[in-house]
């Protein structure tokens, strides 16, 4: 990224900078950084701010080694807030909280998209040693029917108390879901509409 295009005079040589993590999309914190922090972050990979209290760098995790490794920033359309991107090295807050704002920072729903993407990868680029490329190979009527047997194996272990088996079969048909909406060429975001079109209702 070019920092040129960021106008530091504007904001009195610093710019916000909101660090979200790239997974789960929870805002982390909000820090501040002049030229030479934004420099030694896009160098080093690590996000340095520019400490107002202490009025030098900080590169975040140099005590705890709790670093927030940058994946991506973007610039506002003001050209003078910072997105940026990270995976965190372990907890944000000084107080050891996930976030400075004392949110939970755990969801896994996140891995859904690489999962889907995965998935559009087996059927974009086939490998024969693949079990989801093999589902797409054997066509629709065969993932469909993947599809209605984890149904009914789910039904069958819904009846039971048994949580290991009954979560293994849930995930093997979350799994076939969306392969069968990837065979479909549907996105997962079309069926997303329909239920929120329902809940406006």
């Amino acid at each position: 990224m070019d920092n040129l295009t960021i106008d530091f005079e504007k904001v009195n040589g610093l710019v916000p900078a909101i660090i979200q993590d790239i997974n789960t999309k929870e805002v982390l914190m909000l820090g501040y950084m002049n030229k030479e922090a934004l420099d030694k972050s896009l160098e080093s990979g690590k996000v340095t701010f520019f400490s107002r209290t202490k009025q030098r760098l900080w590169t975040k995790g140099e005590t705890s080694g709790n670093f927030l490794m940058i994946q991506k920033m973007e610039l506002d359309c003001d050209a003078d807030t910072l997105l940026i991107q990270v995976n965190p090295k372990g907890p944000v807050c000084h107080k050891g909280d996930d976030t400075c704002f004392a949110h939970e920072n755990n969801s896994k729903t996140f891995f859904i998209d690489e999962l889907r993407q995965v998935i559009k990868e087996r059927k974009s680029k086939p490998s024969s040693k693949s079990y989801t490329s093999s589902l797409f190979a054997a066509g629709i009527n065969k993932v469909a029917q993947k599809v209605g047997e984890e149904a009914v194996e789910i039904v069958i272990e819904a009846k039971d108390d048994n949580k290991e088996l009954f979560m293994g079969e849930a995930a093997d048909l979350l799994f076939h879901y969306l392969v069968l909406l990837e065979a479909k060429g549907y996105e997962l975001e079309e069926v997303m509409e329909v239920l929120i079109n329902r809940h406006q209702k």
